[in-house]
């Protein structure tokens, strides 16, 4: 699994913030943990295989935000237990 994280410009309220959701979600199929945040201007989520990333920048720069940068990391579920 990957955690992506896109700097994303202009979003300026919690309807930004949707909208950015509902992008990643309709381009990245089984997109999880799909989280927005206007105040840093940055967009995250969890993808079993990593997207196409040109195809998810072009979706979000067509609704009028401009993508700064993507970055991708493996993802593991954080466990938690006594050992």
């Amino acid at each position: 699994m990957y955690q992506i994280t896109m700097k994303i410009e202009g979003m300026s309220c919690s309807m930004c913030e949707a909208h950015i959701n509902d992008v990643i979600r309709r381009v990245v199929p089984g997109a999880k943990k799909v989280k927005s945040s206007h105040v840093k201007g940055e967009s995250s989520f969890v993808a079993e295989k990593q997207p196409e990333m040109t195809v998810l920048e072009r979706a979000i720069e067509d609704t009028g935000y401009k993508v700064l940068s993507v970055s991708a990391a493996p993802f593991e579920k954080k466990r938690f237990g006594l050992f």
